[in-house]
Parts: structure tokens; sequence; C-alpha cells
């Protein structure tokens, strides 16, 4: 068209030399006005990201506040009311945000394990060398279809947190903390990350939080209410109340957000993503299984207002946020990705969703879920351990110093209470639909024993058939992962494609206390099996079996000598024992003096030996064995 109306505008008149290079020189300026034209068709996305907060905003029922800024995008735009994080801590779920891929897959599922030596998280550099992100980074991915990238917070210009699990070079990721240095048409894919409810948890940040809300809007301590399994205490009523206070102040941020969005005419060409981290960081959110954890606000604007006011009730996961920002750019999603593109013309919904939680800072566990619109299923792998284990993070918070004051007292009841009893079940299964709150466990109840076993089966093929690492001893998976270049290739590899199986396994056998398959397991296993052979060998005190545990004290694997001098002190052998414990702090592999002082907390023995452990871990190079 542009040529036709050159070639009439010079009437004909034109020698064939000039009018062949007029020609050349139109179509290369039309392939120019072309491509900038396809540039600028591609959508911007943004996704802002809260960190600790559950679905409390008033477009999803909350009634003690209004976020007038997030329901306004929710009705410009998609709820999803069913929307959860494929684990409730930190770096873990921002790792599988940043891939698409569950971390329990990925290798990066024990929080901050993988961090830069001399961080206080990493292992020494002969492990560290193995931390890097073992497949192309969703920034990475959309910064090669020509995407300006970056991550910033509400503030323009400030670096926004990135806390992953993995090591990364951030000016290799970022192209700039905010859009503004982008090339004039470029799109953008950006993130910005909000503080939520860890304002909460920082007395500079509430007092910015006390000081940005109208103080009409202030949440009083009369007008809280909170599940059951709280006691109503002021240390519980006064968090909740600062929590709510701090998701005020976020969807005003968001608010900022959007404003500049507006000013700047981007609102028509920008996709905007709001999701959380994971829950709220109460006792049973944060870290744990149950919805308050892992269920999370996510609300999606399309900029022609699609689907505005539509509220979708699938079971989708913030992984999920990876696949469809592709799609939605027109970029075709790696094989290796986990996550569905959730607006795709063939979608199907899930039957269900997996959740996992493994060590999150120094508390060593290893949970997992199924959960359907209906029921959740959690299996407890560590069952001989209380769901409130010590933890350096959590036992700070006033509430959970409340909490543990009033049990020891015997002021709370059997249900607030359960949280702190020594053992917890292998299973639990809660009826979603008739007992929200997740406090009545059919998981012994006759009539339920088809819907346990169904989630029980998908649960273990699930880990299986997507490579689950959990069920590995850290210190064990950390050799493996040296030993093939990454945790993400330990079950790729032919002589470990039976290893989940075989951990589920042993694991069964000790909760079913079958002492002849775990003393069989311990003697002809591979390092894993034994080491959670001997542990169960252990945690039923099993006298015939101290023969066989000496020996293995003697072991070439340090986790499997640090299961059997455990077992052995629970056997009232510790005074031989408790010091070889000590001897395994100041292992090269860091990991390994994590778990020898895990497992002289777990004898209970306060005497001269641990005091000189706690000494000789209070040295460690390693973050999580200092304490």
């Amino acid at each position: 068209m542009i040529i036709l109306k050159s070639i009439l505008r010079f009437g004909g008149k034109i020698n064939s030399f000039k009018f062949f290079v007029y020609i050349i020189a139109c179509v290369v300026l039309n392939n120019f006005a072309f491509a900038a034209s396809a540039q600028n068709s591609k959508p911007n996305i943004l996704w802002i990201i809260t960190e600790d907060q559950s679905a409390h905003l008033s477009c999803y029922g909350e009634k003690t506040i209004t976020t007038p800024n997030l329901d306004k995008m929710a009705a410009e735009g998609i709820r999803f009311d069913n929307a959860f994080v494929t684990c409730p801590v930190c770096s873990p779920s921002r790792s599988a945000i940043s891939t698409g891929i569950y971390q329990t897959v990925l290798g990066s599922h024990n929080h901050r394990s993988q961090r830069k030596l001399g961080h206080g998280d990493g292992n020494s550099k002969e492990y560290a060398d193995t931390y890097g992100i073992p497949v192309k980074s969703v920034w990475e991915i959309f910064a090669e279809k020509g995407y300006y990238t970056c991550n910033g917070t509400q503030n323009t210009g400030q670096k926004g947190k990135e806390d992953y699990n993995f090591v990364c070079d951030s000016k290799a990721l970022y192209d700039g903390a905010d859009w503004s240095g982008r090339a004039e048409g470029q799109p953008f894919f950006a993130q910005i990350q909000l503080r939520g409810g860890k304002l909460r948890n920082v007395p500079k940040a509430y007092e910015e939080v006390l000081a940005g809300i109208d103080p009409e809007l202030l949440v009083k301590e009369e007008d809280v209410t909170f599940p059951p399994y709280y006691p109503d205490v002021k240390a519980f009523r006064s968090d909740w109340v600062a929590y709510l206070n701090s998701v005020i102040y976020t969807d005003s941020e968001v608010g900022k957000v959007l404003d500049r969005l507006d000013k700047e005419n981007l609102m028509d060409n920008t996709v905007i993503f709001f999701v959380a981290d994971h829950g709220i960081s109460s006792m049973r959110g944060k870290q744990f299984l149950y919805d308050e954890g892992i269920r999370v606000p996510l609300i999606i604007r399309f900029p022609d207002k699609r689907l505005a006011g539509t509220v979708r009730k699938d079971l989708v996961l913030q992984i999920d946020l990876v696949s469809t920002s592709l799609k939605l750019a027109g970029i075709d999603m790696p094989e290796y990705v986990q996550a569905r593109d959730i607006f795709c013309k063939d979608y199907k919904e899930r039957e269900f969703i997996v959740t996992a939680r493994d060590r999150a800072g120094d508390p060593i566990d290893i949970i997992r879920s199924v959960r359907t619109k209906k029921y959740k299923y959690i299996r407890n792998f560590m069952s001989y351990r209380p769901h409130c284990q010590r933890d350096q993070y959590k036992d700070h918070y006033t509430f959970t110093k409340a909490l543990r004051k009033l049990n020891a007292e015997g002021k709370l009841d059997e249900l607030q209470s359960r949280f702190f009893n020594p053992t917890r079940p292998a299973e639990e299964l809660y009826d979603l639909v008739n007992d929200p709150f997740e406090t009545i466990n059919l998981a012994n109840k006759a009539n339920y024993k088809v819907v346990l076993f169904e989630n029980r089966n998908r649960l273990y093929n699930w880990m299986i058939e997507n490579k689950d690492m959990g069920l590995i001893p850290e210190p064990i998976l950390e050799e493996l992962g040296r030993k093939y270049g990454n945790k993400y290739y330990v079950l790729q590899q032919n002589e470990n494609s039976n290893l989940i199986k075989q951990l589920i396994d042993v694991i069964e056998a000790g909760e079913l206390k079958d002492l002849n398959r775990l003393e069989k397991i311990a003697k002809t296993g591979n390092p894993s099996q034994i080491y959670w052979a001997v542990t169960w060998l252990g945690v039923h005190r099993n006298q015939e079996s101290i023969g066989l545990i000496k020996k293995l004290v003697q072991h070439n694997d340090p986790s499997v000598r640090i299961a059997a001098c455990l077992a052995l002190c629970k056997m009232g052998l510790d005074e031989t024992y408790l010091p070889k414990l000590t001897e395994e702090i100041n292992h090269p592999n860091y990991l390994v003096g994590m778990y020898a002082i895990r497992a002289i907390e777990q004898t209970g023995i306060l005497n001269e030996t641990t005091r000189e452990a706690a000494e000789i871990a209070s040295r460690s190079k390693y973050d999580n064995t200092t304490r």
C-alpha cells in the first residue's frame, strides 16, 4: 500500500533504476514498521507478588477491612477462589514460580539450602558449584524474545526481593528494577515485590503502615475474628490486627502501581497478576499445608477487561503464572515446565493439586498434601516428631511465645494444643466442605477408607512420576547433587529410578513397626534407605537391633552414622554415642553438621556433652547449625 501510494504520487514518472531503489527502501522501511508494530502488539506482563498473605481481601469475603484497589482489579478481571502455592515457604515457592517447576523436582525444596558461599545458608564451595539454576528461568525466556525484564518494588527504581533457592546473577536476569529503562515500544516482563504480611513483623515497617492508613480505617482488636485453632488472647488479637492493617496498606501500594501504569498509558497493554508467595505467617499458616498456609489470592486483569468480574473455582497453582504469561506473550512453553496455561482453549481442570513442605530453616520436616475441591489429604513422613518443632525463625513471634506458654500452663483446649503433641498422625484427612478449618481428622474413620486410599495413591504416584526428591536425606542429596552436577539430575539417573518408591516403602515399614523388614533394609539398602530404616528402629527403641545399629555407627555415610547414634542414644546408650554425634558437627559437608545438632536436640539430653556440642555448633559456618 505504501509503495502503491508513492507510485501514484510520482505519477509513474520515474526512471527504472531510481524506481527499483525506491521500492527496496520502501520494503525495508515497511518491514521495520511491521517489526515495531509486532513488538508493540506484545502485551506487557506484570506480576505483583505480596509476601505472607492469605486471601484476606474484601473481594474474597473478608469483612473486617476493605481493599478497594484489589477489589476493583477483581471487578475488572478474574478472581481465583482456589489458588494455591506449591510450597508455603518463601525461597522454595519463589524458586518454583521462577521456573514453572515444582521445587521438589528442581531440587530447591529445602529452604535457603542453595545460597552463595558466605551467606550463611550455603554449603562449602565444592557443593555450592552445583547451586546454579539447571533450566532457563522465566526472565531468561522472556528476554530471549525481546522483553525488558525487571524486578522492583512499589517505589520506582528500587530493587525487589529475590530470595530464590538457587544461586543466580541478578544482572543476568533483570534489565532493571522497573521498566523505565526499556527501549521505546519494547514490551516488559516485570515483578513488583510487596512486603504484605511481613510489614507487621518489623517495627519500622509497621510504623509506615500506621502512618499510611487513614485512622478511620485502622482495625480494632474487638473487631477481629480468627480460626478456632487459635486461642482468643491478646497476643493473637494484636498480631491479627497488625496483619489486617498490613493488608490494607498493601492494597494502597497496589493502587500506586496501578496509578503509575495509568499515568504512563500502559494499562491498555499490560496483563496484571496479583498473587502471594504463600499464606499468613501464623502458627498453622506459613510452613504448613493447611489452607491457611497454601491458599493465596490470585487476581488477573486483562487490558481489555475481558472476563471482567469472573470468579473461577478450579484448582490452580502459583506456578501457572509462568505458562499463562508465556502464552499471553506468544512464547512457546518449554517441555520441562509443569505449570499450565489457565486460559488455553483445551484447558482441563485439575482433579487435585499437590503441595509440599520440607526443611524450613532449621526444623527438618517432610510433609506432602493432596487437595481436591472437597478433601485435603496430608502425609506426615516424620510423624514421630511434633508439628511445632523448635524453630529459630518462628519462635521469635509473640504469638508463638504466647502459645508455648499457654500450652505449658495447660490453658489450651485439645485443638489448640494439638500442634505441641510429641508426635502426630502419619496421615490426616479433612472434609473441606464441612470442616473448612481442617480440625476433624477423618483418616481413621472406616467410612473414609476409600477416600484415604485414593488420595494416598495419588500422592505416591505423583511423587514417583514427578521425581520428588524430598525423602532423600539432605546431606545425602547434597552429595548426589555434586556427583551429578545438580540436584535436578539425581532422579533422572537409571540407578536412582526406583529410589522414591524404595523410601516410601521403608517409611511405611517403620510406621507399621515391621522390625524384620527394617533390619533387612538396614543390612542391604542404599544409604538413604538405611538412614530411614535405622531412624525407625530408633523410634521404636528396638533393643534387639542394637548390635546391628552399633555396626552402622562405622558406616561410610555420615547421615547413616548420625541416624545410628541417635537411635542408640534413644535406647539409653547416650554416654557412648552422644559424643560421636558431636564429632559430626564440623563435617566438611555443612548439612551433616546441621543433621548432627538436630539429632542431639532430639535426644532431649542436657549435660556437659550437649553443652560442648552447642559451643561447637555456635561456631559453624552454616546458619541453620549455629542456633
